[in-house]
């Protein structure tokens, strides 16, 4: 989650970059949804098929975590399946919408703007983490 601090010259470049972020966070999130929308359907007839084959081999089925590894931080899935996709892409999803959430409060709270305007003179130092506004600092030039 990269930590930066940007200067604006005006509220509404601030305002301006946040609804890009906002369109391209939402097409990411779409791109993301019809993905996942076609790994569930995969992930469930794969599992279909397991419970077939293991029901006629008179196994029980078990969550196999054989080709998993764990290197430092990192964790590697050898011969990945639609369910670890699935997961991942959940995963992706779930940040994605959190991220989305996070834009919009942060314009919401730039209503303000729309009163400000271009101010001569004034520059804006904003804290942003991974693309939202923290903090903004108002600064006289």
């Amino acid at each position: 989650m990269p930590v930066e601090l940007k200067e604006y010259g005006s509220a509404t470049e601030i305002a301006k970059n946040i609804d890009d972020e906002i369109a391209r966070t939402k097409s990411m999130l779409g791109d993301y949804l019809r993905r996942l929308d076609e790994i569930r359907i995969l992930a469930e007839r794969s599992k279909k098929v397991r419970d077939v084959v293991f029901k006629l081999a008179g196994k029980k089925t078990a969550q196999n975590t054989l080709g998993e590894i764990t290197v430092g931080n990192l964790e590697v899935v050898l011969d990945a399946n639609p369910f670890h996709e699935l997961t991942v892409i959940e995963e992706v999803v779930r940040g994605q919408q959190e991220r989305l959430l996070a834009l919009q409060k942060a314009r919401e709270g730039l209503n303000w703007v729309d009163q400000i305007g271009d101010t001569e003179g004034l520059n804006y130092l904003v804290l942003e983490r991974d693309g939202v506004p923290e903090k903004i600092l108002l600064k006289i030039s």
